[in-house]
């Protein structure tokens, strides 16, 4: 496993930060490239989910899994969040701190 100094900073629309706040959502999906692959995204690195990019609503965890799919890019969320923006979709799963 690979130790990451700082935690990996995921800014989130209102909805799906809600979503995590509310347990209904364990993993999010961004565009697979060099922001966003296996080792940004390594296993037990920790993250900290933000409301948008204010500093007010936010939440810990550690990534739990990852994986890549083409699969999250056909999804209404991913258009209306990246368009029809073709390729992979980096699938990181969080565990939240105190869940």
């Amino acid at each position: 496993m690979m130790c990451q100094s700082k935690p990996l900073f995921i800014p989130l629309k209102a909805e799906f930060y809600d979503d995590f706040e509310r347990g209904t959502k364990d993993t999010e999906f961004r565009p697979y490239g060099p922001r966003w692959n296996e080792r940004t995204c390594a296993i037990g690195r920790e993250v900290v989910l933000s409301y948008g990019y204010g500093k007010h609503r936010r939440m810990r965890g550690v990534i739990v899994e990852f994986r890549r799919s083409a699969e999250p890019t056909k999804s209404a969320a991913w258009i209306k969040c990246y368009g029809d923006k073709k390729g992979d979709a980096a699938c990181i799963r969080v565990r939240l701190e105190g869940k």
